[in-house]
């Protein structure tokens, strides 16, 4: 019988259990998925704590946002997908049909043909990732030549993508990290430059190796007064792109240095993105093209059986000196 992991209440990952549950007919618009693989996601981790920009319609729900896995089943008026074939999951504002089971019932246009050649568990570990960074770096802040775009908390999966995407544009990387371990990595995956936070001036390293030009795209996922750290390095009509609060605190706004500069701010959201049709195809097909060539390449932390998933989510919160996606293999 098929299984689920779900959540009662917003007590965390420790409250999660798993459970038997049904292999549900789609209704209109939806396709079944026998589920191969699914990743771990903060945003996920935020949600079970009711930190994130949705919350749960009801108890007990699902997590999980990102996954692998065979058509089982589709609604007579779903068109172009096929029974028998691997998909991903898009990342999308779930509510409480998470991605952290055996099955899952998902509306068509929230689904994609997974990479070809491409396992199950690397499968469920491209498109959060990728797609997430591809709008920011790419359609706003116009990555290319001449172009320096700040990653903070670079060694995140997000931000990984972003360096393999600004390098591949030509654009000049800067990234930040707590850890001078995370250096060699970070310039691996496509940072010029690294900087090692040790609570020196930002702003000062920032004009600095970009010969006072300034950043011209931030892509942060912090929160609280880190903006305000570098925001005095803003270039003119610089694109300013927040996407989290890993300090768990929303980020405070540069006002002054956004003025002066004639800074953009861009409250940045994924979920938006894949709603929009025209939007979604253009980062799939970026997505597609980057895996397909080369330039793009997912990078696996560690693997858990369905059974240890409250496991992999205490290893994804304590310090790792390795990086990339944990996912589970459902064993399916």
């Amino acid at each position: 019988m098929p299984r689920e992991w779900v959540i009662d209440e917003y007590n965390g990952y420790e409250g999660l259990r798993l459970q038997d549950c049904d292999a549900v007919k789609p209704g209109r618009d939806e396709v079944r998925l026998h589920i191969e693989a699914f990743a771990l996601n903060w945003g996920d981790m935020n949600l079970m704590n009711d930190q994130y920009s949705f919350s749960f319609e009801s108890f007990p729900a699902r997590i999980g946002m990102e996954a692998a896995g065979v058509v089982e089943a589709i609604s007579s008026n779903v068109k172009g997908i096929n029974i028998g074939e691997r998909y991903c999951t898009l990342p999308y504002f779930y509510y409480n049909k998470g991605a952290s089971a055996d099955t899952l019932i998902i509306d068509h246009q929230y689904v994609t043909k997974a990479p070809e050649g491409m396992s199950a568990v690397d499968a469920s570990s491209v498109w959060m990732q990728f797609m997430t960074a591809y709008y920011p770096v790419v359609e706003m802040s116009k990555a290319k030549p001449g172009v320096n775009i700040l990653v903070t908390a670079a060694t995140g999966t997000a931000g990984n993508a972003a360096l393999q995407i600004g390098r591949a544009a030509g654009a000049t990387m800067i990234a930040t990290t707590r850890s001078a371990g995370s250096v060699d990595y970070l310039k691996e995956s496509g940072a010029n430059h690294v900087y090692v936070d040790d609570g020196s001036d930002l702003a000062a390293y920032l004009k600095e190796v970009t010969n006072d030009v300034g950043v011209h795209g931030v892509f942060d996922p912090i929160g609280a007064d880190f903006p305000s750290r570098y925001s005095p390095a803003l270039a003119r009509d610089a694109k300013l792109m927040l996407y989290g609060s890993l300090t768990e605190k929303l980020p405070d706004i540069p006002h002054i240095d956004m003025w002066q500069n004639n800074a953009w701010l861009h409250m940045y959201s994924l979920f938006n993105y894949v709603e929009d049709p025209a939007a979604k195809k253009r980062g799939t097909d970026y997505v597609y093209a980057g895996l397909s060539d080369g330039t793009l390449k997912p990078l696996i932390d560690k693997i858990y059986p369905m059974e240890q998933y409250i496991e992999a989510w205490r290893y994804l919160e304590k310090p790792r000196e390795t990086h990339g996606k944990v996912v589970i293999d459902t064993g399916a």
